[in-house]
């Protein structure tokens, strides 16, 4: 069980919390969700065109979006939240302009709050976003996998689980490759962790990377 079902579903309710929190009637769910899905991409989007080279990562560790009736309140949490706020409030208020702007929403009030994330490497979507960036710079998948759980050692987590699958180092045989360090215990619910599934592109081809980081019981 523990590998045929996503780590995050299967602790719903226990060590983890929806990342969308709404009501919806059943004919207007639908709707509900590719709202969230556009916040979520307008984001990544405005993120990716206003990041600085030097940064290398988006660092979004996560978008939490809370509705209600007259309120959309999203908060956005990223390691590096320098990302976004090197404008001031200016870059903020331009993002929430781009998505109000997206979602034609006259009758709710967008609200975007940026948290900081203390230790963003022990996060796995930014930890897949580095790999992704080191592959698609030709490095090593290998080299890559081994300075992600060096990074990760430094968040202080208990156990990392790296899984790479595709055609590694533009190889024709399609193959998957995994590397754990320390402890990862799928099928424990009161096991705290956090996994993530990124996809990058290479000159090869499509990559998949999976990563499961375990933070505590």
């Amino acid at each position: 069980m523990g590998q045929k079902i996503n780590p995050l579903g299967f602790r719903l309710g226990t060590t983890q919390s929806h990342h969308s929190v709404w009501f919806a009637h059943p004919k207007n769910y639908s709707l509900g969700l590719q709202e969230d899905q556009k916040i979520r991409h307008c984001i990544k989007n405005y993120i990716q065109k206003n990041m600085r080279i030097s940064y290398g990562v988006e660092g979004i560790a996560r978008i939490e979006i809370r509705k209600r009736i007259d309120l959309i309140q999203v908060i956005i949490y990223m390691g590096f939240p320098k990302l976004l706020l090197d404008g001031g409030i200016r870059r903020v208020e331009e993002l929430q302009r781009n998505i109000q702007k997206e979602l034609n929403c006259l009758n709710q009030k967008l609200n975007i709050t940026v948290t900081r994330i203390p230790s963003p490497y022990g996060q796995p979507n930014i930890l897949g976003e580095f790999i992704a960036i080191q592959l698609k710079n030709r490095v090593s998948f290998r080299k890559a996998m081994k300075k992600a759980i060096e990074l990760t050692e430094q968040a202080d987590t208990k156990g990392i689980q790296v899984q790479i699958a595709g055609r590694l180092d533009g190889k024709e045989i399609a193959r998957v490759e995994w590397i754990r360090e320390g402890r990862v215990p799928l099928q424990t619910i009161r096991a705290k962790i956090y996994y993530c599934f990124y996809t990058v592109r290479t000159i090869y081809g499509v990559l998949g990377i999976k990563i499961w980081i375990f933070l505590e019981d």
